[in-house]
Formats: structure tokens, sequence, C-alpha cells
């Protein structure tokens, strides 16, 4: 291999582990709300639809998730167990692949998708691929008033 083989493979090399840092460190992060009041007001409607319903908790969590997607388990188990210590907290759990206009209508692009709502309404932020367990019960301590 000559040179200029080697500085394009090296190239590449750094690419790929850039991206892959930067895909890390966006996966199961809670962005905050984008787009219009109107693409907001949309997205809520959609949720409610669904069964939302935020002004029954200090936080309501809607998760997309599909069948065989093994880190949305593991997200519902985690949620599940942090509904039964936090009150506020209220969870569901919605089937991707039997709701697909809500998922079009959300830009649901991947499993698990969560979306966070607080007690007025409000979109607090959505998150897609599995949040890390400690991110996540900080964000629900947060807004259920629970410290751990």
């Amino acid at each position: 291999m000559d040179a200029t083989g080697l500085l394009v493979l090296a190239a590449a090399l750094v690419l790929t582990a850039v991206a892959a840092w930067w895909l890390r460190t966006r996966d199961g992060a809670v962005a905050a709300p984008s787009g219009t009041e109107e693409d907001v007001v949309g997205e809520l409607a959609v949720l409610r639809e669904l069964g939302a319903r935020p002004e029954e908790a200090d936080l309501t969590v809607v998760q997309f998730s599909t069948a065989f997607c093994g880190p949305c388990r593991a997200t519902r188990a985690r949620l599940q167990q942090l509904q039964t210590t936090r009150p506020g907290l209220r969870y569901l759990h919605v089937d991707a692949e039997s709701h697909l206009d809500a998922v079009r209508a959300l830009d649901v692009r991947r499993t698990p998708t969560l979306f966070y709502l607080d007690r007025s309404g409000g979109l607090v932020g959505r998150s897609s691929g599995a949040p890390r367990p400690d991110e996540l019960t900080a964000l629900v301590d947060a807004h259920t008033g629970v410290s751990s």
C-alpha cells in the first residue's frame, strides 16, 4: 500500500471514530422541542389521541417501541420501575408498528423514542434511542420533585 492509500485509510478511520463518538453522545439525549408553536401543538394533539393525559401526573413519558427492539424493553422496564417509586410519573407505551400515522406525524425515526410532557401539557423534550438510566432517573426526579 502506498502513502496515499495509507492516508486515505487513516482519514476514514478518524472520520468513523468521530461519527461514532458523535452518535453515542446524542443517543438517548433529551432534546428540547424544536419547530414552531403550531408544530408542538400538533404533536401534543397526536400524543393525546394515543392516550397521554399530562394533567394527571407531574411528568408523563410516552415511549414508542417496536416488538424486537432490545433497548425498548430495557427502557420500558426502567420507566416501569421508576413509576413504582415516583407517584408523579405516568408512563404510556405505544407500539410504533400499530400506530404508523402517529409515527409519521411525530417524525419518529427510531425506537425507542420518548416524549416528555409536564403537568401543563407542555412538551419538555424528546429523546431518540435508549436514554442512559442515570440521566433518565435525573430527568424524572427533576420533574416529579423526588431527589434520589
